[in-house]
């Protein structure tokens, strides 16, 4: 499929967050946020890095905003990687259950193997999260994976969906592959996307990996990451990140996938990337779209000229929105 028609839409959104640095690993991104409707509020979820070397370096800081106006984006809340005992963070995702509590998950490196894992807060309210209440919700290796981590939320009747990023070994997979703390930087796995299921955001069903990279020739062959899943005309259409090798980590551009189950899924995006910036590697990442009202919410993070990443939202009416 070709380019899809927001792009031009998409590069000219309104700017939420600038990156802390104006070169090439300075980012403000990985969004991921919900509506809460006892608010009236939306809660956005995303993460500050700065490249190897600029201390607090990597993602050293996760933050939550909230806007009432998808406008103005007001930092609620901050958690460092330090509080983690990490070496960073990543992608986080926020949602209030049933009985009034929230639950915020979040990916980081845990500090006993270098793998990437999954842990989940519970609180009250979004300000009193207590990172030192933090549990481990998934690690890879109970899952038998090398990595788990960038998880993102939908709920359809009362079933959450948990879409996380999954590093999957392969033949140059070795007792050596962590010691960067990030699997994913050094081609000896490949980046997959796999589903947990749950009823009330504690117990969670393993459902194992829906989509992952496939041929040796696609622009997409070694890395697809769901970042978020948007219900449109009976189907579910996934934004996933793509890559053609770890050498475009850090970098990857937008895919689009289908399915009519969230869990299998067929790949649209066979040619090529279907958004990207004008701009250094192109990459325009994490979107996470979902409906809100009368309107179809986009945030997402994408390159600068100089190299560096910042965060963008964009609306759509829905009528007559379409994705083909």
């Amino acid at each position: 499929m070709n380019r899809l028609g927001i792009e031009k839409d998409l590069l000219e959104g309104p700017l939420i967050r600038e990156p802390v640095g104006d070169e090439k690993g300075y980012w403000a991104g990985a969004p991921g946020w919900c509506w809460d409707k006892v608010d009236q509020a939306a809660y956005l979820t995303y993460r500050i890095r700065r490249p190897r070397g600029v201390e607090p370096d990597r993602g050293g800081e996760s933050r939550i905003a909230k806007t009432t106006d998808f406008k103005v984006f007001e930092d609620v809340w901050s958690v460092q990687k330090s509080q983690y005992n990490s070496a960073s963070i990543e992608k986080s995702t926020l949602k209030r259950g049933s009985n009034g509590q929230w639950r915020y998950f979040t990916s980081h490196v845990a500090p006993e193997d270098g793998r990437w894992c999954v842990a989940m807060n519970r609180a009250d309210g979004v300000d009193s999260l207590d990172p030192s209440n933090t549990q481990r919700l998934f690690t890879a290796v109970d899952l038998g994976l090398e990595a788990v981590k960038d998880p993102w939320l939908l709920e359809v009747g009362g079933t959450y969906h948990l879409f996380l990023s999954v590093a999957i070994n392969t033949a140059s997979t070795n007792e050596d592959s962590h010691d960067t703390l990030d699997i994913f930087n050094t081609g000896e796995c490949v980046s997959a996307t796999a589903l947990a299921t749950s009823t009330d955001l504690d117990n969670w069903d393993w459902q194992g990996v829906v989509l992952a990279p496939e041929g040796d020739a696609a622009w997409d062959k070694y890395c697809r990451r769901i970042n978020s899943v948007l219900p449109l005309n009976g189907k579910y259409y996934a934004f996933y990140d793509g890559s053609a090798g770890h050498h475009e980590n850090y970098e990857e551009k937008t895919g689009l996938a289908v399915s009519g189950d969230l869990k299998t899924w067929e790949v649209l995006s066979t040619e090529g990337p279907v958004v990207l910036s004008p701009h250094a590697s192109g990459s325009l990442r994490y979107i996470d779209a979902q409906h809100h009202g009368n309107e179809i919410v986009f945030i997402y993070e994408l390159t600068r000229e100089n190299g560096a990443h910042e965060m963008r939202y964009q609306k759509f009416p829905p009528e007559g929105f379409s994705l083909v």
